[in-house]
């Protein structure tokens, strides 16, 4: 392994970084410890600064070092990329990173994946489920799954679908409550609704062509549209969800939908977010072509 160039330094870095320790990292590129020592010291005389923060115990990274390794995962993926796109000649294969959010990732990408590993067997699928956002430029992701407008950025970007919100409630609850026929009913009724920053406990609709808001109410709120969707159906209140949510429950009649005549329309674009260019992989066009080809229609509700 020749670590003596700047690609080496970084993947010794890295590695260093992903270990925890000088020990574990030299284990992992057959290197000693000492030698690890020797690359990290060089790497840092050479940058004039310092890059972690060694103790006994632990390694820190002081906010260069932080910099330096998010550059260092993106030469050394560019890198990785490259080698692999002269390797493959266009033949998707080798590992795709892909990060999505908890909920819709476990009721529509999981199943994606699935279809997609049987027509692509020699690519393999990293998938990763969770609320935090993915830094794909930084090397953390291939592709990510992103719900809404955008920010700038130099990454490309493809939508696979939209996504609307329902009104759902069980019929254990509505028999018990009643149904509410106006918007203004909700106040009488307890709404389940999400906690997290950006929301609110304002719903939209919309009557006569006339959009309006209605502050509302419960003694329930969560972070998961998932969890919301159970608590509607084991009959705790009346909750505003992603129609890829409850379209099963919809279906099934574990739910129903409510005041679908004030329904102001409002829809979520959902985005596959990678870096392209020239040298992107083939595993991850493929991957992403997959997406906008059979993600469409998933998180509409059936008519």
């Amino acid at each position: 392994m020749d670590l003596t160039g700047r690609s080496g330094e970084m993947e010794v870095f890295t590695k260093v970084a992903q270990a925890g320790s000088l020990s574990a990292a030299a284990r992992a590129l057959g290197l000693t410890p000492s030698a690890i020592s020797r690359i990290l010291a060089r790497t840092e005389q050479r940058l004039g600064t310092r890059l972690m923060l060694r103790t006994t115990r632990a390694l820190t990274l002081t906010p260069e070092g932080e910099a330096y390794l998010r550059g260092a995962r993106r030469v050394l993926t560019d890198l990785q990329e490259v080698e692999q796109a002269i390797t493959d000649q266009g033949v998707p294969r080798g590992r795709v990173r892909v990060s999505a959010a908890l909920g819709h990732g476990r009721l529509r990408i999981v199943p994606l994946v699935a279809a997609f590993s049987v027509q692509y067997p020699q690519v393999l699928v990293d998938l990763t489920l969770s609320d935090e956002v993915a830094d794909v430029l930084g090397g953390q992701a291939d592709v990510a799954v992103r719900f809404g407008a955008l920010p700038d950025s130099s990454l490309n970007a493809r939508q696979i679908d939209e996504t609307g919100q329902v009104i759902v409630a069980s019929p254990d609850y509505l028999s018990r409550r009643g149904t509410p026929l106006l918007p203004e009913d909700l106040a009488k009724h307890n709404c389940l609704r999400f906690n997290f920053r950006r929301a609110t406990s304002d719903w939209p609709f919309v009557r006569d062509g006339r959009g309006f808001a209605l502050k509302l109410s419960g003694n329930i709120e969560c972070s998961s549209g998932e969890a919301l969707a159970q608590l509607a159906r084991l009959g705790a209140g009346i909750a505003r969800i992603g129609t890829f949510t409850v379209a099963d429950d919809l279906a099934s009649g574990r739910l129903v939908s409510l005041l679908e005549a004030f329904n102001p329309g409002d829809r979520e674009p959902i985005h596959a977010v990678f870096a392209g260019g020239p040298n992107m992989p083939a595993r991850v066009r493929v991957f992403v072509d997959f997406l906008v080809a059979n993600h469409q229609g998933m998180c509409t509700l059936p008519s």
